[in-house]
Formats: C-alpha cells, structure tokens, sequence
C-alpha cells in the first residue's frame, strides 16, 4: 500500500500513475491531510507520499518509508499553468522515485496512453525529429527508442489517415461475446460458448436489430471499417457466422469501405468452412491469435489449442485465400522469460504473418489472474522492455513496421502494446478508435459506441450492458439509448424515442 497525501489535487491522476508505474500498480490510498496524525501510527506500508504546494509557485514532494527513509523534491514552477508545469511536475516525482527504488522507466514520466500523440502534435506543428526526440528524452526522460518508435507510428498514422474525412467517415464494430474457453488474462466480455450455445441465436436476433437501428441511422454517413471481435467470432457455427456477415453486407453499403476484420482469434475455432464464409463474404483481414506458442503456457492460461493448431489454422486461411492475417502475441505470461518469447518469435517468423501485435500482459481488475494472484503471482515476472525490442527486431525482419501503440495502467512497468503490420496491410479500424477522429458504432453486450463532437472538442459514449442475458432482455434500452444520441449528434434520420429511459 501506497499512502498519498496531497493539499491540492490538480496532479492527482499524474501522481497515481507514476506511483504505479515504479511499484508495480500496488495500490495508493488517498490520506487527508487532517486526519493524517492520527493515521501514522498505523502505518505499516512501504511508502509514505506528501506532495505539498506552497503559493509562491513551488511543489514539494517528501516521500518516507517506514524504514526510516525520508527525502524530498521542490520543483519551483507556477502550478497553477498546467500546460507549463505538468511535464516539469512529473520529471520532478520522477526523479525522486528512481532515486528511491533504483529503477529507470523506458517511458520516464510519459503516463499518458497513447505517447505517440505528442509526436503526431510536434510533427502537425513542422518541428523537426531531433527537437521531438529531445522532448521525450529530456522533458519527458524517455528512452531514445521510445521516442523514435511515437515518432514512427505517428508518420505512419498520418498517411494512413490523410484522405478520410472525419465527419462523414465512420467505422462498425460487432461484439461477439462467445468463447471456447475464458483465458486466464481476459477481462473481455466473454461467456463459454458450450455452456451458452442455445442462447447464440437469441443473442444474435437483438444483435441485429441494433445492427438494423445504426445502418438505418447511418445512411449519409460513409462506412469505412468494419470490425467483428469479442469473445471469438469464430466460436460461432459455420451457418450463423455466415449469417452474420451476410448481414453485414446487407443492411451497410460497401461502397466506401476499405476494411473488414474479424477476430477470428483462437486457432480451435477455425474450420475450412467458417473460413470460406468469410472469404465469399467480403472479410479482407483476419486474426489467428496464438498469443504464445509454448504449449505447457496455453495449458496454464486456458486456451484450449495446441502451437500445432495455430500453424494448421493459419495454413488453412493461407489456403482459403485470405492475403491479410494478423497474429496476436502477448509477452510477460506466467512462466514465461525472454527465452520464450524468442522461441514464440521464431515459430512466427516460419510462418510470416502480414501483421504481427504485441501486448505486454496486464493484470487486469476482471481477469481470473488478478483474483488468483496468490496462486500465479510467483509464475509472474511480467514483460519488460527486452520482450518488446526481441518483438521489434523479429517484426523488423519480416519487413513489419510500427503502425499503433498504446499503453495501458494495467501494465507492470507500463510498457507498451504496438502493432506492426506490412505496408498496406494495417489494420485501419485498430488506428481509427485509437485516434478518435471517426465515430464508431459499437453493437453487441459490452461494446462502446464513441460520438465526436468535432466542433466541441468533446467525445460521448453511448456504452451497452455487459452481460448477455441483460442485453438480451434489455434491447429495448439499448437502442433508445443510441437514439438518443444520434439524436443529439444531428443524426437526422432518427428520432429519440418519446417516455423512454
């Protein structure tokens, strides 16, 4: 446990994250400054934070363990001017807490999720690279890698992005919330497709009657991605999977798409006629996700396949035509080391994928892990940064260059999740929601439709109940819900409906 005591709040989520990042996402409890006496004594934890602001225009922090330790750090700054002095704020708590535990962070203060927006913002403005390169290396004491791969992936993103126009433009995306089994890691909705099966096609008729409300609403806007993930798509029958992006192509004109994916996901749920489905039915890039190619690592984590499955299934869609296919891999899994990971890379080199992502494990709230952590915490020693440069240096090979990227609090040490894909082989959708730029229609439990207010500066979620059954049984609110907004968003041909919660 970490205690934090603060008399101002302006940095707070800045503070938190950087505690996290050096210990691990151990947990910060808040302390007030009123009550603090009374509590010390009761303290038995690692760490103790004070984060003082005086007027005059100086921060103070003093961090103190119950050891004895006790330093501090004044940043004279005016703290009031938060785009001058949040970057001057975190190099300063950042400073003081390497001192404290011997650590560098690749990522230095950078506690932000997408890093490469900055980059996109210098390059947007005609800075040159060596002035990009300083700011994440001395205002933010980033590794120099770090800055060059933002610097990367933000030229990328600006090409890919160049022609849309991102108030007409909008993007699908369809939850499938089946498994053939839940993944130790996963905090996705996701329900077992065995236990499930008879309620498949109930989900799927309120699933397109969403799919119907949004296609409706759509007509003027222009389709440009479609994404169908999960869950596992692909745990669907070869009839219903059919079926479904059948439906697709019916109710949306394809006139301006460029893209549509499916997470196919786990290599069990694949067969020749689910991928000829697919492939009749328009699907130009999919997912064959091993996330690791050590058999004794699925058995631990629950997926239900074998390495031998993963290169049959990706032989097949090879066979079935399909010239666009991702592989997922994670690195930091339970007994897992960096020889591994170098093992999991040469299997993937064989068989050459078109775009390969890369998420370090996050120990999620909902994830089977993180409530089992007494019985697998001694299995995890989590990513580092010499994963994800093996994964670059293998990427590289293929010819795979960074397209996106994304942090997320999760992340022990928060490293890095990157997609590197061939040229033209990028998964557009995954830039798109990254950048925020288009509306996405999310349909199906759990999913997260994202209005922009490009006018306003201002984003709205319209977000969909979780569990299936809810979702079910609850369409009806589920669709006034995006009416609603559509509604509000100038949508014209919708109206909100009248008495409806």
């Amino acid at each position: 446990m970490i205690y934090l005591e603060q008399n101002i709040d302006l940095y707070n989520n800045d503070i938190r994250a950087m505690l996290q990042a050096f210990f691990d996402n151990e947990k910060v409890s808040l302390v007030e400054a009123d009550t603090r006496l009374s509590l010390q004594v009761q303290y038995t934890d690692d760490l103790d934070v004070e984060t003082g602001v005086k007027r005059g225009g100086y921060v103070t922090y003093i961090l103190a363990d119950r050891e004895g330790y006790r330093q501090s750090r004044t940043v004279v700054v005016d703290y009031y001017d938060k785009a001058l002095a949040r970057n001057p704020l975190k190099a300063g708590l950042y400073r003081l807490l390497s001192a404290y535990t011997g650590k560098s962070l690749p990522w230095g203060s950078l506690t932000g999720v997408r890093p490469a927006k900055i980059a996109t913002a210098f390059l947007e403005q005609g800075r040159d690279e060596a002035q990009i390169i300083r700011h994440y290396t001395e205002t933010c004491l980033a590794e120099r890698q770090k800055a060059e791969l933002c610097i990367e992936v933000a030229r990328r993103e600006q090409r890919l992005l160049a022609d849309f126009d991102f108030k007409r433009d909008y993007c699908l995306y369809i939850g499938i919330p089946f498994c053939p089994s839940r993944c130790l890691y996963c905090s996705f909705t996701s329900y077992p497709i065995s236990s499930y099966r008879g309620q498949v096609e109930a989900y799927l008729k309120a699933l397109y009657s969403e799919m119907e409300l949004v296609a409706e609403a759509c007509r003027e806007k222009r389709l440009v991605a479609v994404y169908i993930g999960g869950g596992t798509p692909s745990a669907l029958s070869a009839e219903q999977l059919a079926k479904l992006v059948g439906r697709v192509k019916q109710l949306f004109s394809s006139s301006h798409l460029r893209e549509f994916c499916v997470e196919c996901g786990r290599p069990d749920s694949i067969t020749e006629e689910k991928l000829a489905a697919l492939k009749s039915a328009g699907v130009s890039r999919i997912s064959i996700n091993p996330q690791t190619m050590r058999d004794h690592t699925l058995s631990l984590i629950g997926r239900a396949h074998t390495p031998e499955q993963t290169i049959a299934a990706y032989r097949m869609a090879r066979k079935a035509g399909f010239d666009n296919i991702n592989m997922d891999m994670i690195t930091g899994l339970p007994g897992e080391d960096i020889g591994d990971v170098r093992y999991t890379l040469s299997c993937l080199k064989e068989l050459a994928p078109d775009s390969l992502t890369v998420h370090s494990l996050a120990i999620k709230r909902a994830a089977n892990l993180k409530l089992e952590l007494d019985r697998y915490g001694s299995l995890l020693q989590g990513s580092t940064n010499e994963m994800l440069q093996e994964v670059d240096r293998c990427a590289r090979e293929l010819s795979l260059f960074p397209y996106y990227l994304y942090r997320q609090k999760n992340i022990p040490g928060k490293l890095e999740n990157v997609g590197y894909a061939a040229e033209g082989k990028e998964c557009l959708y995954n830039v798109l929601i990254m950048e925020e730029k288009v509306d996405i229609m999310a349909v199906g439990a759990g999913a997260s439709s994202k209005f922009v207010f490009h006018d306003e500066n201002r984003i709205e979620r319209v977000e969909n109940v979780k569990n299936v059954d809810a979702y079910m049984e609850r369409i009806g609110e589920m669709l006034s819900r995006k009416r609603r907004m559509f509604y509000e968003a100038g949508y014209g041909t919708v109206q909100p409906d009248a008495g409806r919660d």
